[in-house]
């Protein structure tokens, strides 16, 4: 059985296996010259990888949107990602495979003739929070920057090029906070920087669902909700609602549910404290991922 203590991560890249420190792509990748890429981020948990189907469908379906080639099939990817989490000896891990555009010809922005690549490695589990946050709850800054608009790039495809979303970080944490609100430029509320966010009001979740990236642990928050008879709105939400919820919290592959405490300086809720349907979400979450129900083995039985 693997353990954290022996764990050696390793990257793949085009066909081959390498270690940390070995693993390279050319300068002239369009991943790095133009941000012309994309990925999923998944989360292995207990000798299992969650809801692996639906992070490739995703990709795939990111891919054949922004008319990037990947050169595996789902089912040779699903095996490349179950064997690199396997020779990284990790039972819970952060895993990310990623789908270049590749190399061309010359160094220029034109998309053609280049030969793409795909690169996945796994790392010992992390979360996007840091320390308690995500029991305690999230201090939170709606950001200055606006989302970019579906017209401009389409947010349902999960590119690499973050650079908008790493501009809220930097302007929350420097601000003092633990992250950002993100707002579209109709002012409305979309997601924060790579989290899918919810606004409970009298036991009902509120979710936006315009211009923001359909996440696959957004997507299980829904069923969960569905299961346990939560009334889920999805819809335009402004800064408003969110100020005045009675719980926010937000989701993501990288650690899942994370409650909010804070949104500009003011208290969420009475106390600020993670709430009833954040705790029940949260656990459901948790348990799904304990029981490995929609998860892919990676450790032969």
């Amino acid at each position: 059985m693997a353990t954290e203590r022996d764990a050696k991560p390793v990257v793949y890249i085009d066909g081959e296996f390498y270690g940390e420190s070995d693993a390279k792509i050319s300068v002239f990748d369009h991943a790095l010259l133009y941000g012309d890429a994309i990925y999923e981020t998944c989360c292995a948990w207990n000798d299992a990888i969650f809801k692996l189907d639906r992070h490739l469908d995703r990709l795939f379906e990111s891919a054949h949107a922004m008319k990037l080639q990947i050169l595996l099939s789902k089912a040779e990817l699903e095996e490349v990602a179950v064997e690199t989490v396997q020779r990284s000896n990790l039972k819970n891990a952060y895993v990310k495979i990623i789908a270049t555009r590749g190399v061309g010809k010359q160094p220029t922005i034109s998309p053609y003739n280049t030969t793409p690549s795909i690169i996945v490695f796994a790392w010992p589990y992390l979360s996007l929070v840091a320390g308690d946050v995500d029991l305690k709850g999230m201090r939170v800054k709606v950001a200055s920057w606006r989302r970019i608009p579906d017209i401009c790039l389409p947010s349902k495809v999960k590119s690499t090029n973050y650079l908008n979303h790493v501009l809220m970080r930097m302007e929350a944490n420097e601000s003092g906070y633990d992250d950002a609100l993100e707002l579209g430029m109709d002012g409305d509320v979309t997601e924060a920087p790579g989290y899918n966010v919810f606004a409970v009001k009298r036991s009902a979740i509120q979710t936006p669902s315009n211009n923001i990236l359909v996440g696959i642990t957004r997507e299980t928050v829904l069923e969960l909700a569905a299961e346990a008879g939560i009334s889920v709105i999805e819809g335009q939400l402004t800064v408003f609602d969110f100020y005045n919820a009675d719980e926010v919290f937000f989701s993501s592959s990288a650690g899942g549910i994370f409650p909010v405490s804070e949104i500009d300086g003011r208290v969420i809720g009475n106390d600020g404290k993670p709430g009833p349907v954040t705790i029940r979400i949260r656990d459901g979450y948790q348990a799904l991922l304990e029981s490995g129900a929609k998860s892919t083995p990676v450790y032969p039985a």
